[in-house]
């Protein structure tokens, strides 16, 4: 038989000995095969347990951290027990400022989740410029796929371009590179370049070489400067120009020439010298 208990006004409930105080010791059981609550359930205890098989939620959207008033870090996410082996989370870090797939020794207790490493998702391959990237569709681009590279001025990490692929050098559409090897990329300059102030040879006793195009010629419409007292270099069948302490030729440049007077080195004369020198021989 069906019975109803009704009131007109709040229905309370109490058990334990601490009951007048409202905070009662003992515990309140409801044995039956089904409960149905018809208004809302409030909670106001510290812990909720639901021992269920199954949990189906209507609510499309649930809500974790509610109280969080941002005046500390919270991380919150869900956490996965899994016995023996460390747990498994997938949460919001705020310290990080990310979501974070991770194993983990921290129990759902606390504020925080202590990482014990990080964890693999499995996504489908990307449809979108926003989506994550699967392996596979990294792997099939870096590959033959013609995967573009942007560096930047003052980036310190090493990217490695393979072969095929193409590098874009952020800054000046003149420039355009291209790989043939794994290790080896070529750099084709289309226009003047600006505002350069050195340029190094980064190869231990390397040579620096300038080469113009076809009958063209290296010009310097500037000061030439030898900043440097240089040791005399090996002859060779290309002149070499170099400057020194000056002696009779009162310039300090001198070149050097395997087919000139046999690989002697000879100073160019100044005209003050060349001068002198035509009065004294007449």
């Amino acid at each position: 038989m069906a019975k109803t208990l009704k009131t007109s006004e709040n229905y309370t409930i109490k058990a334990g000995a601490g009951y007048n105080a409202g905070s009662g010791t003992h515990t309140i059981s409801l044995d039956s095969r089904y409960v149905t609550i018809t208004g809302d359930l409030t909670v106001e205890g510290t812990s909720t347990t639901l021992d269920t098989t199954t949990l189906n939620i209507e609510d499309p959207i649930i809500r974790l951290a509610k109280n969080n008033t941002n005046t500390t870090d919270v991380d919150s996410g869900i956490l996965i027990e899994r016995g023996v082996d460390n747990n498994a989370a997938f949460y919001w870090n705020e310290g990080d400022g990310v979501f974070k797939a991770v194993t983990t020794t921290s129990d759902g207790t606390g504020t925080s989740i202590t990482d014990t490493g990080l964890a693999n998702i499995r996504v489908a391959e990307p449809l979108n410029s926003s989506d994550a990237a699967t392996r596979n569709y990294v792997d099939s681009q870096l590959v033959g796929g013609g995967f573009s590279i942007g560096f930047r001025g003052d980036d310190s990490s090493v990217v490695s371009v393979l072969s095929g692929n193409s590098v874009l050098i952020a800054g000046d559409a003149n420039i355009s590179t291209a790989a043939t090897e794994e290790d080896t990329v070529n750099v084709t300059l289309h226009n003047d370049l600006t505002n350069i102030t050195s340029i190094t040879s980064d190869s231990s006793n390397g040579n620096l070489t300038l080469i113009a195009n076809g009958t063209g010629e290296i010009v310097i419409n500037d000061v030439l400067t030898f900043s440097n007292a240089a040791s005399t270099p090996t002859a060779t069948t290309i002149t070499k120009l170099y400057n020194k302490t000056a002696a009779g030729g009162g310039t300090g440049l001198y070149f050097i020439n395997s087919n000139i007077s046999s690989g002697t080195e000879g100073e160019l004369i100044s005209k003050k010298k060349a001068t002198a020198l035509a009065i004294a021989l007449g």
